[in-house]
């Protein structure tokens, strides 16, 4: 069932990441501890990724009082100003954010007029009132700034309709239940439908369930898994709040769970409400993910929007300077950085840093063998000589008295531990 949870614990379990839910079955799960002597400190540490949420509305209106969807709740209508906005956090961050992005008022054609549970018009759907340039303006934002912007799977409709009225949310009922399986994937399908009409590329490759209405493996009487249905349409990770998940207490770790090798991340709690725009954030970010709504990142006055990126910009720019924090650049690095942070230790003594890797068992292989980063503070200049992992890269800058490492690392295939020797660079 959907559950509160107020204090979330590290599940001692075994994974089977083939079809289905994993079975629990007790192990020990290595997790990064503090590494800190008088004059190092070494950290595997904790990335945190953009979700940006409800991107694609045209309308701005709340439209849940009269069964339209709820959409962003902004008080005006979006102009592709707004889409820059997410590509200007991404360039001045240096990272790619996901927006996580519902396509109906992106529709041409007025195709949804054949999936009438997607809209609230159902088979009368005409969205001849948003069609207009602004989506070739928009849609060349999207597909100009890839490294800057990745386009996530939100929803066609973001709500379900049965008849005229609504309920939510599109891909699982209330109590986190997938929907019926032909209009799941009837809605995937329409999905790309609507990303060909507009020229706006591949089907993503990461996934945020609308409303937050999800379940963790199988529900009701579903032979299959709501993420063994999107892995067919090439997505492996999933994005969602675990204290509003059917079937929390199946994920595998703390932040992340494993279901049908596709990776569910915990998304905690966002720093602003749903519907706040027009000021900058504030509080801490305490888990792998700053989400955020769409309006959060917006001004009333779109030709303002970039006061309210930048104070998004100095929100976050100081946990890249964190020794145990990282934005991730991108979906890709943040998923393979997760595991490492989660299930894999570093430790160190008497010159040499000795890593015990998460089991490539226990998550999908390509995570598990991924590149992933090791921060390290030394008072001194450092030289390293790995061994059984190779050393992708290392660089450094000096942060008070102290010189900052990062390493970029990538296990040699079926490695279990590794070891790093380090000595005092020589002049």
């Amino acid at each position: 069932m959907l559950r509160n949870i107020t204090r979330r614990h590290f599940a001692k379990q075994t994974v089977s990441i083939g079809a289905g839910l994993a079975v629990p079955q007790l192990f020990s799960c290595a997790k990064t501890t503090k590494n800190k002597s008088d004059d190092l400190e070494v950290e595997i540490p904790l990335p945190i990724q953009i979700v940006i949420d409800d991107v694609g509305w045209w309308s701005g209106e709340d439209g849940n009082a009269h069964q339209q969807p709820y959409r962003t709740g902004i008080s005006r209508d979006h102009v592709p100003a707004d889409y820059q906005a997410i590509v200007d956090l991404g360039k001045k961050l240096g990272v790619r954010p996901q927006a996580a992005t519902i396509l109906c008022e992106w529709d041409r054609e007025n195709i949804l007029k054949n999936l009438p549970t997607s809209t609230w018009m159902g088979k009368n759907w005409d969205n001849s009132k948003w069609v207009g340039p602004w989506l070739d303006e928009a849609a060349e934002i999207i597909t100009n700034n890839h490294k800057h912007y990745e386009l996530t799977l939100h929803g066609v409709g973001h709500e379900y309709w049965d008849g005229e009225n609504f309920t939510r949310a599109e891909w699982a009922d209330n109590t986190g239940r997938m929907r019926p399986l032909e209009q799941v994937e009837l809605h995937l399908d329409y999905f790309e439908k609507l990303l060909d009409q507009n020229q706006l590329g591949s089907f993503p490759s990461s996934f945020v369930p609308t409303a937050f209405l999800h379940g963790f493996g199988k529900t009701g009487d579903h032979m299959f898994s709501m993420a063994e249905v999107i892995k067919k349409k090439g997505i492996n990770y999933i994005n969602t709040p675990f204290n509003n998940m059917y079937n929390t207490e199946g994920v595998q770790f703390e932040v992340f769970g494993i279901d049908s090798e596709v990776i569910t991340v915990d998304r905690g709690e966002d720093v602003l409400n749903w519907n706040t725009f027009g000021q900058g954030p504030k509080g801490i970010i305490a888990g792998p993910t700053c989400g955020l709504h769409w309006p959060n990142l917006l001004h009333l006055d779109s030709d303002r929007n970039s006061e309210i990126v930048d104070l998004w910009v100095a929100f976050l720019e100081p946990y890249k300077n964190k020794l145990d924090r990282i934005l991730s650049i991108n979906s890709e690095e943040f998923r393979k950085q997760l595991v490492h942070h989660v299930g894999s230790r570093a430790s160190f003594e008497k010159g040499v840093i000795t890593l015990e890797l998460i089991d490539d068992q226990l998550v999908p292989k390509e995570l598990a063998n991924g590149r992933f980063q090791l921060k390290i503070d030394s008072l001194n200049q450092l030289d390293f000589k790995p061994q059984r992992i190779n050393l992708i890269s290392h660089e450094f800058e000096k942060i008070r008295n102290k010189f900052r490492y990062t390493l970029i690392l990538e296990p040699h295939l079926k490695t279990k531990s590794a070891i790093i020797e380090y000595n005092s660079a020589t002049s």
